[in-house]
């Protein structure tokens, strides 16, 4: 019995780690200046938009990610893999979302096997600002608590103290949906080696969109 219950121990473990799966080879700490130099701040409500990675293949979570508009607008990418060089990140949150960048991190989640489901929740300044200000003092996050850590944020803020802990990122997606969040997905069918969209993101391009947008 003793040797049953610590392999079904081993299975579930295995299961949650599995249900984070993209991986972040390389920890990014920009310099502060870079994150300074990178604020950007949107004009629309103050607001937070989750994005679940769910596979086209299983329908299982791959990733979980939080877009904060507070203040200024960042991403808390935990355990995220969407670092290149022109991205400005630190501890797991990525800085200066501009609309440019923001599509750029959107595409980058959706290819052949993978779609993107998108839920936003306008909230007051004073919830944005806390989310803000939790992002930051949660990474680096490990591979495999990326729907976890996201909920330790949530469980942070007024109204969403009873988001679930869970390792599972639709778990944490059907949370958000019920707490009356829109929804849509995103499909795309690139190669499944989304490499490419790094290596086509221009910094350049990005600064012209800082003041426009």
């Amino acid at each position: 019995m003793r040797i049953l219950f610590r392999l079904s121990a081993v299975v579930l473990a295995l299961v949650a780690l599995s249900a984070c799966t993209i991986r972040n080879p390389v920890k990014t700490n920009s310099p502060d200046i870079e994150v300074a130099q990178a604020r950007y701040v949107h004009s629309g409500p103050t607001r937070l938009t989750m994005y679940t990675m769910v596979s086209n293949r299983t329908g299982q979570g791959a990733h979980t990610s939080l877009l904060i508009n507070a203040s200024e607008r960042v991403a808390f990418d935990p355990a995220g893999s969407f670092r290149t060089g022109g991205v400005v990140a630190k501890n797991d949150v990525v800085y200066g979302m501009t609309p440019a960048v923001t599509d750029y991190y959107t595409r980058y989640h959706a290819r052949e096997t993978f779609h993107v489901v998108v839920q936003s929740i306008d909230v007051s300044p004073e919830v944005a600002e806390m989310a803000l200000r939790k992002a930051k003092t949660l990474g680096p996050v490990l591979e495999g608590k990326c729907a976890y850590s996201t909920a330790e944020l949530l469980r942070s803020l007024p109204g969403f103290e009873d988001a679930p802990r869970t390792y599972f990122p639709v778990k944490l997606s059907e949370y958000f949906g019920e707490k009356g969040a829109t929804y849509e997905r995103l499909y795309e069918y690139d190669s499944d080696d989304n490499k490419k969209i790094l290596s086509d993101f221009d910094p350049e391009y990005e600064q012209t969109t800082r003041v426009t947008n």
